[in-house]
């Protein structure tokens, strides 16, 4: 039988390199309701990218009128681009029962922890099965430039240090055994008593039997 509940908010962080965007396509494809929330940010589009799929391309300006105006859920400045999670659309998705996914660093998740949403909250952290292994796929990438792999290196140990913070810890020395986790935690989490207020009615018909049946 199928209960009402709310959405569930699941924050996927890990330090860059470690597989936090293959785990969140990988958890889409389990089940693909599973709604990807798409940040804004001030950075530019890389190739392929396109506005309103992987992020909203904001300039300065209007991102910062949004900050002022409460628009965001949450916001930060990494690598002198900022980047923040429009609040409307994610207050809409989980009232209709619909999960959402955030693919954020420490920074993010401990400001959605910290807001009216935090009950709706599943925090997962990613950590890499060591730290020669994060530089080998950071390189790997072809992407970046040695200086901005050697920030995002330096950047690694800080948001390790939050792993504490988090509901959940995995390593992911295993994609496979690591994506597996994720969807056992996802499943356990959205039967939470809590989080599915239909309960409430279906007991209260389940009594509305026992009185018929018993007078």
């Amino acid at each position: 039988m199928q209960i009402k509940r709310r959405g569930l908010l699941i924050i996927l962080s890990s330090p860059s390199g470690a597989g936090k965007s293959t785990l969140s396509r990988r958890l889409m494809e389990w089940d693909p309701s599973i709604r990807f929330s798409v940040s804004a940010t001030t950075r530019p589009p890389r190739p392929g990218e396109v506005d309103g799929r992987e992020y909203h391309f904001l300039d300065r300006e209007t991102f910062e009128r949004m900050v002022d105006e409460g628009a965001f859920l949450e916001h930060a400045e990494v690598f002198g681009n900022l980047y923040g999670t429009p609040r409307a659309p994610v207050e809409a998705a989980i009232e209709e029962g619909n999960d959402i996914l955030f693919d954020i660093d420490w920074q993010g998740g401990q400001q959605i922890r910290n807001s009216p949403l935090s009950e709706d909250v599943v925090s997962i952290f990613v950590l890499p099965p060591s730290i020669r292994a994060l530089e080998a796929r950071l390189r790997k990438r072809g992407q970046d430039p040695e200086e901005v792999i050697r920030a995002r290196m330096s950047r690694s140990r800080d948001e390790i240090s939050h792993w504490a913070e988090y509901d959940y810890v995995l390593v992911n020395d295993d994609l496979e055994r690591c994506s597996t986790e994720v969807e056992t935690i996802v499943s356990a989490e959205r039967l939470r008593r809590r989080r599915r207020p239909g309960l409430t009615e279906f007991v209260r018909s389940l009594n509305r039997e026992f009185e018929e049946l018993m007078g």
